[in-house]
């Protein structure tokens, strides 16, 4: 019996759910947490048969992962359950891609991004991580040699259309995630981001001329390919390793060298 246990928010599809599997392939119980309608359920069914094929338990909430008052319930449902037989959560994946994509500045206040729109960006895409990562040590629930993981991109250090407030929730991930890093270091648990390159997933493809960032990813990269999900996940299995243990407070790129490389001729 796994005793093993990785919470992912966000693991109903793309980067979290390909962790998800990778995950539950190695060794590692899934708690999800996800916010999907009828229309998107059956992927979400899809994933957990997957990681129970694999021999794994599939734990999953359809709720909003930024309400706190899910969080709470969630998270005590989660310690009554794994106190009984004394398991803790070894990874938490921050994998949430739900905010608002309009440009700052427009003739129209309709057209532009408001207060509200960015407080719920900045809310959903990089502060949840801290509440959630605050509510799972104070309930004890980190094992020892644990490993937090939020997902970034490039978008946090380039400017894309109507990108913006989901560029600064990602620049404040990246800071979240080096504060973590070193105030959970003397109790053994890292914090990465994992920058992944330009990848084919629904949260790309509400992007606006999101078809001119996959043409212009697959140009640049010197595999001649996009980064996939799967890539993700195989990244953040290998750095779940223990001999991964001092590396932490960092901005990781898995993206095959997308970033680096200037276009080919």
């Amino acid at each position: 019996m796994l005793n093993k246990w990785a919470l992912i928010l966000g693991a109903s599809s793309g980067f979290g759910g390909a962790t998800a599997l990778e995950l539950a392939k190695n060794g590692y119980n899934i708690i999800g947490v996800h916010l999907d309608r009828a229309a998107t359920m059956p992927n979400v069914e899809e994933i957990k048969k997957g990681i129970q094929n694999s021999g794994a338990k599939a734990w999953f909430f359809n709720a909003n992962a930024a309400d706190e008052e899910k969080r709470n319930s969630i998270l005590s449902e989660i310690k009554e359950e794994l106190d009984k037989k004394n398991e803790k959560i070894t990874i938490l994946m921050h994998s949430l891609a739900f905010g608002t994509l309009k440009p700052f500045i427009a003739k129209n206040s309709s057209d532009r991004m408001s207060q509200a729109q960015m407080n719920m960006t900045l809310d959903v895409m990089a502060h949840s991580l801290v509440y959630w990562t605050q509510a799972i040590f104070e309930r004890d629930l980190f094992s020892e040699n644990g490993r937090i993981f939020g997902m970034t991109s490039s978008g946090s250090v380039e400017v894309i259309p109507s990108y913006g407030a989901v560029s600064a929730a990602k620049s404040a991930l990246e800071s979240h995630l080096r504060q973590l890093a070193v105030e959970l270091a003397p109790f053994g648990i890292t914090a990465n981001a994992i920058m992944a390159g330009v990848t084919d997933t629904p949260a790309l493809r509400k992007i606006p001329g999101n078809d001119v960032l996959i043409a212009g990813a697959k140009l640049k990269n010197p595999t001649g390919r996009l980064t996939t999900p799967e890539d993700v996940a195989k990244a953040i299995l290998l750095l779940s390793d223990e001999k991964a243990s001092f590396i932490t407070g960092n901005v990781i790129q898995v993206d095959g060298g997308e970033l680096i490389s200037a276009i080919k001729a």
